[in-house]
């Protein structure tokens, strides 16, 4: 490479790097947790409570908190049927301890609300990702979305994914498998089909993946292992 190439080369990277140090956050996260009529008042609080535990791990917390001069923008949101949207924990710049207890908190609190019983997972995904164009700036951003089912209301996934791809938006998934299934434990076989449903139809972007919990009473430990897959790895180190 000649000295010329070698410098637009550094010029390019610094530019580059000056951009990232200038965005507002590293990852803007929105979790979308499904509240279909599938999910009942049990299950709907160990959901919740399984978000508290998993955001409040040891080295989520830490994964969420390393960069606060370029924090993680984090937002949580409720969907079912079409009309069934709601933004539990608004967008959130976790910068320090504060934002984390404050967002759990808000989670603790939370009661469950009427909603319909329809599973509108196409519309879910679309307004998670409306969700995630208010946060452009953000180096990467990444809707976090849960279902224990496929879609019955609304657009197809698969004839929303794309687009939702194309505008630089990742989608992950969590799969929840059938707490007490009828005739007998058949939930192995359940969530494989569960899950080659959203790997099929539901995830996009690079690196996207299928968390699966066997059940509720597996959310906050499979929630966790989500949230490490998600963030860590993430890391951009910059002079100072």
């Amino acid at each position: 490479m000649t000295r010329f190439g070698s410098l637009c080369l550094a010029g390019v990277f610094t530019v580059a790097m000056t951009n990232l140090a200038d965005a507002a956050c590293r990852q803007a996260l929105a979790l979308g947790l499904d509240v279909s009529g599938s999910v009942d008042l049990r299950e709907y609080r160990l959901q919740l409570d399984g978000l508290i535990s998993a955001l409040n791990d040891p080295d989520v917390a830490e994964a969420l908190l390393a960069v606060p001069h370029a924090p993680i923008a984090l937002m949580v949101f409720e969907w079912s049927g079409r009309e069934d949207q709601v933004v539990l924990v608004p967008w959130t710049m976790m910068t320090d301890r504060q934002a984390l207890d404050d967002i759990s908190k808000i989670l603790a609190g939370t009661k469950r609300r009427v909603a319909t019983p329809g599973t509108a997972l196409g519309i879910a995904m679309e307004t998670g990702a409306r969700y995630l164009d208010q946060k452009r700036d953000c180096w990467k951003r990444t809707l976090d979305i849960s279902g224990d089912g496929p879609s019955n209301l609304g657009p197809h996934p698969r004839d929303v994914k794309e687009a939702i791809g194309a505008r630089g938006i990742t989608i992950n998934a969590l799969v929840i498998g059938a707490d007490s299934p009828a005739g007998g434990d058949q939930r192995q076989s359940e969530i494989a089909e569960l899950s080659s449903y959203y790997r099929a139809n539901v995830i996009t972007g690079p690196d996207a993946f299928v968390q699966t919990a066997l059940g509720f009473e597996d959310y906050a430990a499979a929630m966790t292992a989500k949230l490490k897959r998600e963030i860590d790895g993430f890391e951009v180190s910059f002079a100072q």
